[in-house]
């Protein structure tokens, strides 16, 4: 195939940034979509020039590294793959494809198609720890019951690999769908119940101070989801988050305040 490439090419996050065109050649359809832009960078490094710089690494869809906007749409065309999974058999020859990094605030730029992602990182860490009594006979977790339905929800969720194609896929750059994934695996089972309450309280607070938007109900974030994770785990997030806001203890200010307003 014969293709035109419209590649976001940028320096940095202080650069203005812009799309390039690049016209390759003899791209075979049972390539990958990341062995054609090796190609490419192959043929910018013959020439001298600065080959497009972008996130992979396993390549084989698990890790969810290889985060591009292809034509519009994250992980390109084809649905619940990733980036690195998609092949050029999807694209006809003489196609014009267009390549930017996932837009989102809480995304910036570092440079072409890569974009920090750590504010996932952040949220996650603010999701704390399991706690485990270590204490004489630990019980092996296989021997708690749990009901099926649960385990299956807990281990659906457990499926998300982070990679932003929800925020990217949503018009208020919403993360809700990731945050509510990893808030759902644990609260699905009894190893998790612990600190349930806190953890979704910190989750959503770290998740508003990275400057991600609001939910849009559109539920763009669950089309784009390469793992199939969907709205369900939302609404169960929602869920835990109202249990958890009601059982908030008050602060000695608040009961303070509201002693004097009834005296």
């Amino acid at each position: 195939m014969k293709l035109t490439l419209e590649i976001w090419r940028q320096k940095n996050n202080q650069d203005k940034g812009g799309f390039k065109t690049y016209p390759i050649d003899n791209i075979q359809g049972d390539m990958s979509f990341l062995e054609m832009l090796d190609v490419l960078n192959e043929e910018l490094i013959n020439k001298g020039e600065d080959p497009v710089h972008f996130d992979h690494d396993c390549r084989e869809g698990i890790c969810g590294t290889c985060s591009l906007q292809i034509n519009g749409q994250p992980h390109g065309p084809d649905r619940l793959i990733t980036t690195c999974q998609l092949h050029m058999r999807s694209f006809k020859d003489g196609d014009t494809i267009v390549i930017e990094p996932f837009r989102a605030n809480a995304f910036p730029v570092i440079k072409d198609l890569v974009v920090d992602r750590s504010s996932f990182e952040r949220v996650q860490q603010a999701g704390g720890y399991i706690s485990v009594n270590t204490s004489g006979n630990t019980v092996d977790a296989n021997t708690i019951p749990i009901n099926k339905q649960d385990a299956d929800e807990s281990f659906n969720a457990a499926a998300c690999i982070g990679c932003g194609a929800c925020v990217a896929a949503c018009k208020n750059a919403s993360a809700m769908l990731f945050v509510s994934a990893k808030v759902t695996q644990f609260s699905k089972l009894p190893q998790g119940r612990v600190e349930a309450a806190e953890r979704v309280l910190n989750m959503v607070e770290q998740m508003d101070k990275e400057g991600f938007g609001n939910c849009t109900n559109t539920r763009a974030c669950e089309i784009e989801c390469p793992k199939g994770i969907t709205l369900v785990s939302i609404a169960n997030m929602n869920k835990e988050y109202m249990k958890a806001s009601l059982k908030r203890p008050r602060s000695n200010a608040w009961s303070l305040q509201n002693q004097e307003s009834k005296g």
